[in-house]
């Protein structure tokens, strides 16, 4: 049957694309409807906790203020963006209403600085008609980055080259900018949900992404951001960053998710090629204390070729970089532990460890939304996985190439453990690095680590004082007494989201460099739901799986709803440097595919179920 379908390009004009096959039926999307949309719902202040709180967020939200977001369909802005982390209703860039299933409790929208709201605010754009159809230069010449059409808009967007050769645009921009912090402004309720001002620096040498979110601790921010038509060279961003701080700003980078930087997010050079120094080392941990690990695009904590024997390694992995051709990023380099084993290497042979960081999961999502949700996921880009249909290719017939949105999550989400709800307590949290990521589901996870602590506290009625009087909590770094051969323990327990699934189980993640200054890694199974033990193989039996395909349900008939552990490393050499981060992980559930096959009636393409987690910063030991 051959059906017509409409994209509107956010004001850039209809488009049609004629296609064959099934269409969504509406019914699973009805229209949004203004007058309907839900406001966010009331939320209490939550009080100061000297012992700190987990709060919820997301960093990385982009809205039509982004070019690639506009030119892909979606109207939606920063004012939108924050009424859907707060629990409102919004229209997304398909036409239907979406909304969070819980509030977020802090939201940063972090639009592309380059050209920022300059494609959304000229109305003169035309897509260009001439030479071949129009659905072969959109899906064809553009399979993801929408290049060809991009590069349209951005030609007819005045100053192109640079924002010095025409004021219009550059006066654009700024007023973007200052739109971003008074939205941000304006939805800042301390106690109740904060916003962070922040921006994307959008380096993308070669179609290498190096792209970092610039957040800062309030709205002392410059007059225009720092982009990368200024320079694609992180070190110079993190210059302008340091300029900034010396004039009195507060400002911290988080590098994206780095699986589809071709090994440059973490490289063992500088930008240049150059051999790295104690100095690149310090400016880099200065400006980068927190990376992001998890999001719409695949996961960076590790790769199974990185990490053969971790038989959870292979999550949500994309080895597809963003260019035209989709071309095979090269995994070393570019996931968060393998650049944790470079940095205790260099540490061991140069005296400087430039990858000390923390992490966090947030969405990449450029539809003013952040949907981590696998029963509710309603895409990235509208034009490309806007609907279930449009996602596995029954709305239309994309390109082999343009279909990769089948690899992408729905993920991420920052868990920050703050002292209270205000713009100061999170980012002090993120430069303390008291933070993980998480897939989406909001699983509460602690993580100490002490040469001081004692079995018997993890029975105490005053656990968490004596675990931070004692010792210190993920991004934290151990010290022991010169004398001291003693083996750090640590204590560490996780609760399943309360609306999500059970716990499969819970993980310490070790790595470090021995006396050759060769760096190994392992995992060790400290907590096991189900009175499961480890079989004379040394394997742990798998947890089970209640999924059920064809419908998309699983039961929480098998798992823990909270999982603890004191352990003691049972390898320890005090002349190693070390790090250890917990993992905690869910039984296995449908993925966001899965679903939508069941609301089309059609077969679910693999992998059908996922076992989502949650990931810690590390805590940090320095060999004696």
């Amino acid at each position: 049957m051959n059906v017509t379908l409409k994209i509107v390009l956010g004001g850039v004009g209809a488009v049609m694309l004629s296609a064959c096959g099934p269409v969504d039926d509406p019914t699973l999307f009805p229209a949004y409807d203004p007058a309907s949309a839900e406001p966010p719902p009331p939320k209490p202040a939550v009080q100061f906790n000297p012992n700190r709180q987990l709060l919820w967020g997301d960093l990385h939200i982009h809205t039509s203020y982004s070019t690639d977001a506009y030119s892909m369909g979606v109207k939606a802005t920063p004012d939108d963006a924050y009424n859907f982390s707060r629990g409102g209703t919004i229209e997304h860039g398909a036409g239907y209403a979406i909304q969070i299933d819980r509030p977020l409790d802090f939201a940063a929208v972090t639009d592309h600085s380059e050209y920022m709201g300059a494609a959304r605010a000229d109305d003169s754009i035309v897509l260009p008609f001439e030479e071949r159809s129009l659905r072969e230069r959109l899906l064809n010449d553009s399979p993801l980055s929408m290049t060809f059409v991009l590069g349209k808009i951005a030609s007819n967007v005045k100053g192109f080259d640079s924002y010095g050769d025409d004021p219009e645009t550059r006066e654009i921009t700024l007023n973007a900018w200052k739109l971003m912090v008074d939205t941000a402004n304006a939805h800042y309720e301390p106690g109740v949900f904060t916003t962070l001002v922040g921006y994307e620096w959008s380096s993308m040498p070669d179609d290498q992404n190096l792209h970092r979110n610039v957040i800062y601790r309030d709205d002392n921010v410059p007059e225009f951001p720092y982009t990368s038509l200024d320079s694609e060279n992180p070190e110079d961003l993190w210059d302008a960053l340091d300029k900034q701080r010396a004039e009195g700003k507060s400002v911290l980078a988080i590098p994206h998710n780095g699986n589809v930087s071709n090994g440059l997010m973490y490289a063992r050079t500088k930008y240049d090629g150059s051999p790295l120094t104690a100095e690149y080392a310090a400016q880099r941990m200065r400006n980068e204390p927190v990376s992001e690990i998890m999001q719409i695009k695949g996961t960076s904590d590790t790769h199974p070729v990185l990490s053969p024997e971790d038989e959870f390694a292979n999550f949500e992995i994309m080895n597809a970089m963003l260019s035209p051709t989709g071309s095979y990023s090269e995994p070393r380099g570019s996931y968060a532990r393998d650049a944790m084993r470079t940095g205790i290497e260099l540490s061991h042979s140069e005296g400087f460890n430039p990858y000390r960081f923390g992490v966090i999961g947030s969405s990449d999502s450029h539809n003013a939304s952040t949907p981590v949700e696998e029963d509710n996921f309603t895409g990235k880009l509208p034009l490309m996985d806007g609907t279930a249909g449009l996602r596995l290719g029954e709305s239309i017939m994309l390109p082999e190439s343009m279909q990769r949105s089948r690899k992408w999550g729905a993920a991420g989400l920052a868990g920050v453990w703050a002292q209270e709800n205000t713009r100061g307590s999170i980012f002090d949290a993120l430069l303390r690095k008291e933070t993980y990521a998480t897939s989406g589901p909001r699983i509460s996870l602690r993580f100490f680590g002490s040469f001081d602590y004692s079995a018997d506290m993890m029975d105490s009625v005053d656990l968490l004082e004596q675990a931070y009087a004692r010792g210190v909590p993920m991004g934290g770094t151990l010290s022991a007494d010169g004398n001291a051969t003693t083996a750090p323990t640590f204590a560490l327990w996780a609760a399943k989201d309360p609306q999500g699934a059970n716990l499969d189980r819970l993980q310490v993640i070790k790595g470090w460099v021995d006396a050759e200054g060769v760096t190994h890694e392992e995992i060790f199974d400290v907590a096991l739901s189900d009175g499961r033990k480890k079989g004379a193989d040394g394997k742990v039996p798998a947890v089970g799986n209640t999924v059920d395909v064809a419908k998309a349900t699983y039961t929480n008939a098998i798992g823990a709803t909270q999982l603890n552990a004191f352990w003691q490393d049972p390898e320890f050499d005090p002349s190693q440097e070390a790090f250890y981060y917990a993992r905690a992980i869910e039984i296995p559930t449908p993925r966001w595919s899965t679903y939508d096959a069941m609301r089309l009636d059609i077969e679910a393409p693999d992998p059908t179920t996922l076992q989502e987690r949650a990931i810690s910063s590390a805590i940090w030991y320095p060999a004696k």
